[in-house]
């Protein structure tokens, strides 16, 4: 039994090739057994994209905070998870005059990107920032009446070596308790992030 004080985190952890996964593959390996957290793997699942939207929406309903994990495709989710929120957000339910189900709780993007931070700004290959990508999925979030945290990202997936993947899985899981714990105003950042004091 978890103490009051410990809110329930849900992982909807969506990614189509996790066989073949090196980041996401550590990342929830590095939370998947915690008492306080439900991971739930929507392609294992859902194999056929058959989603059923009462059992998601009881899971919802029965959570604080929701972690959609991925990988960044083409700027957006993949397409189990679109799925996902076109059949499980429903009118009435999440968001409407009468959806209320979703109010109050957290939601938060956990993320893997092949590209540097350097490529996500104004200036480099994508000319935008994660930040301003997930633009649309904050605003779902939003309309839902819930609170948008910031994203967990990984960037440079290609080139992260074996210690650079476990250090993200242990800032990860330290992201995570902190969501637990209700910490959701402390910033838990990279070290690269540290060191330039950004």
């Amino acid at each position: 039994m978890l103490p009051r004080s410990v809110a329930r985190v849900l992982v909807l952890f969506a990614h189509p090739a996790f066989e073949r996964s090196r980041v996401n593959r550590a990342l929830a390996l590095e939370i998947a057994d915690r008492p306080w957290l439900t991971f739930r793997d929507l392609y294992q699942v859902y194999p056929d994209f058959d989603i059923d939207p009462g059992a998601e929406q009881a899971l919802l309903e029965a959570h604080d905070v929701v972690v959609f994990q991925h990988p960044f495709y083409w700027y957006s989710v993949p397409p189990l998870l679109k799925q996902w929120q076109d059949l499980v957000l429903q009118h009435g339910w999440a968001y409407g005059h009468e959806g209320h189900a979703l109010e109050g709780k957290a939601a938060m993007h956990a993320l893997t990107a092949g590209g540097g931070r350097e490529a996500y700004a104004a200036e480099g290959k994508n000319h935008f920032t994660i930040d301003e990508l997930l633009r649309p999925c904050e605003q779902t979030a939003r309309l839902c009446r819930m609170r948008w945290l910031p994203p967990f990202v990984v960037y440079g997936t290609h080139r992260l070596g074996a210690e650079g993947v476990k250090a993200e899985a242990r800032r990860y899981r330290t992201r995570l308790e902190a969501l637990r714990d209700d910490r959701t105003l402390e910033v838990v950042r990279a070290p690269a992030e540290q060191e330039r004091g950004a």
